[in-house]
């Protein structure tokens, strides 16, 4: 985990979208254990219901108890759409007043796009760019390295979309893509990275094969599009129990000897430290 990224979000595991204009539902998304909760203003609103949608925000998050609107973001709609200037406007003023988080920018194609952003929310507010383009995916690296941004997300329907693939379930043309959001992750010292959306969120069976490529591939979260979805990708992506402990033993051992050690036959390094320590962090139940 990087010092740029406060907790909860940098070790959040599941971000549930719940849309912008049902209030009524803010509350409950927050209820539900997910990390992270993203109020969509984008594909979840119609475009004559986004202004209202809107504008209602500020009055939801306020009903909401303080200590649950640092799990709150906004996906705001694209820059280039009708909406983004007016969706800026009012995120900045949502975060001056410390109603939400920060912001998820779908389709971030430029550090300039997360600059302008970040003024808006000013320096306190977080980002999360959405990687869901050809050219966002060339621009990866500069946007992970742009100030305030939380996490990278990889927005995998939109990317096959605008690329014309047509991939199967195990989607595995975009073993590439996801591979180069970890890189970019990595080179900048950001948090696992957030992987996409299990679209049918019925199939329980699909959730958990996407939920494991995700681990297996590095990514420490999910996007959620369904409450059911939230716990299986909660559990799915912390720490077993065999990996606890390892991380208590390593911790032990570090502590015990109070320099270099050897545990298992393996060199105790720096990099193990911090898998260790990341894996007794990610140790906690989900928020209520």
């Amino acid at each position: 985990m990087s010092g740029k990224s406060p907790v909860p979000l940098a070790l959040a595991r599941a971000f549930l979208f719940v849309p912008a204009d049902r209030p009524e539902r803010h509350a409950r998304a927050l209820a539900t254990g997910a990390g992270g909760v993203i109020v969509d203003l984008e594909d979840a609103v119609a475009p004559e219901r986004k202004a209202a949608a809107r504008d209602g925000l500020a009055a939801s998050f306020a009903a909401l108890p303080a200590a649950r609107r640092g799990r709150l973001l906004v996906r705001v709609n694209a820059q280039g759409t009708p909406w983004h200037g007016d969706d800026c406007a009012r995120v900045s003023e949502l975060a001056r007043q410390g109603l939400i988080a920060g912001v998820v920018l779908p389709k971030a194609e430029s550090a300039g796009d997360l600059a302008r952003l970040a003024e808006a929310v000013g320096p306190r507010g977080l980002l999360v760019p959405l990687i869901e383009s050809a050219a966002g995916l060339a621009a990866v690296d500069e946007l992970a390295a742009a100030p305030q941004v939380l996490r990278l997300a990889f927005g995998n329907l939109d990317f096959q979309a605008d690329l014309g693939l047509a991939c199967d379930e195990d989607e595995a043309e975009l073993v590439p893509v996801r591979l180069a959001l970890l890189l970019a992750t990595r080179r900048a010292g950001l948090p696992a990275p957030i992987d996409g959306v299990t679209p049918d969120w019925r199939d329980a069976g699909r959730l958990a094969a996407d939920t494991a490529r995700a681990r297996r591939g590095g990514f420490g979260a999910k996007l959620c599009i369904h409450p059911d979805q939230v716990a299986p990708v909660h559990a799915a992506l912390g720490p077993s129990a065999d990996e606890l402990a390892w991380a208590r033993r390593v911790i032990e051992a570090i502590r015990a000897s109070g320099g270099v050690v050897s545990l298992d036959g393996r060199m105790v390094d720096a990099p193990v430290v911090r898998l260790a320590e990341r894996l007794l962090a990610l140790d906690a139940p989900p928020p209520s």
